[in-house]
């Protein structure tokens, strides 16, 4: 179980001299580390700004910084698992199961999606991964009033994105009021102690879902707006904030928001390989300042491509249903999920969140 000790402490080690993690707002104090009954303690916070660990929210929760330190220390030296849940295929946990039954293992991720307004179930298996001892991250199919599907993303658009982003309009107050319906899901967990890897409009340069369609102008401001509502506005402290390209884009330095908005960089991409291409195409967006993650993807690549391509993905999460069961060969997976570079669910800090 504790097999990633040494490898999580020499992380720990050379954490101060390669840059990762280090956002451009360190204004991290004593006074802003309390959170739902925990707070951190000064050897903590002394160890975080010696490592400069910060995440792009000064009032982040305990249990978010320590998830992030995490993140970060591993960074670099392995890269943590990651599955997508489906919920229609009988059983909620169809794609953990079948990764038990090919590996007896569990991924260290798990994905949720707020799709279908399925806010209480999401959190519900949010709360169970969490106390489980594992990683939740979220995200949101969504049509562009904040409900309904994947069908909804593709298929609405924002009617005059002017109106919608200019404060004091009727579309403005509209878009607010969508974009309450997941803050008031997150807060509940965020009650609980639960941090959350937040990854809203992902896949943002790709053009197919409506938050890209107005453009990459019209698209920071919309993560500034949904960032700056949660953040300040809602207070919402338990988020660590990711941001996901599209696998097929180009210019991505043009989408994005600025370190301040962003916790941690990824992208999406279902073709083989390490994609080692795609890495380096998010790294120069992102240099040194925050870890990289494989943000989604199909077939998973092997230890042995990412090492010999040098794509330090932190995590990766495969795709739900088909993506895992048939994109990836049994035998494969098995290999992969017994790596000593991959971290499984029973492979995680006990005390991940400050708490044995």
């Amino acid at each position: 179980m504790f097999r990633k000790i040494s490898s999580f402490l020499l992380a720990i080690a050379i954490t101060a001299s390669l840059s990762a993690c280090n956002n451009n707002n360190n204004n991290n104090s004593a006074d802003a580390l309390q959170t739902s009954g925990t707070e951190i303690s000064a050897e903590e916070q002394q160890t975080a700004d010696q490592n400069g660990l910060s995440l792009s929210n000064p009032n982040a929760t305990a249990e978010a910084k320590a998830l992030f330190e995490y993140i970060c220390n591993t960074y670099g030296s392995s890269i943590i698992s990651g599955q997508q849940e489906s919920t229609w295929m009988g059983s909620e946990q169809y794609e953990f199961d079948y990764i038990y039954d090919k590996t007896g293992k569990y991924p260290a991720i798990r994905g949720l999606d707020y799709m279908n307004n399925d806010f209480d179930g999401v959190d519900r298996r949010a709360e169970e991964w969490f106390n489980r001892g594992g990683i939740v991250t979220i995200c949101w199919h969504c049509g562009c009033d904040f409900t309904h599907s994947w069908d909804e993303c593709m298929k609405t658009e924002l009617s005059d994105w002017d109106k919608a982003l200019t404060e004091g309009t009727e579309e403005y107050e509209q878009l607010l009021a969508g974009m309450d319906r997941g803050a008031e899901a997150l807060k509940k967990l965020q009650e609980k102690g639960i941090p959350v890897l937040w990854r809203p409009f992902h896949e943002l340069d790709g053009g197919w879902f409506w938050w890209s369609k107005g453009g990459a102008d019209n698209f920071i401001k919309l993560w500034k707006l949904m960032y700056d509502r949660y953040t300040n506005y809602h207070g919402l402290n338990n988020l660590i904030w990711v941001f996901a390209y599209s696998g097929n884009g180009k210019n991505y330095d043009k989408w994005y928001p600025g370190d301040e908005y962003v916790d941690i960089v990824g992208a999406d991409s279902y073709k083989d390989g390490a994609n080692a291409d795609l890495y380096a195409k998010v790294k120069d967006v992102a240099g040194e300042k925050v870890p990289i993650c494989f943000h989604e993807c199909g077939r998973i690549p092997t230890s042995e491509q990412l090492k010999e391509s040098g794509a330090q993905w932190v995590w990766f999460m495969t795709w739900h249903t088909d993506y895992i069961t048939s994109g990836n060969d049994a035998e494969d997976l098995n290999t992969i999920y017994n790596d000593e570079y991959v971290i499984t669910l029973d492979e995680l800090p006990p005390d991940l969140y400050g708490k044995k």
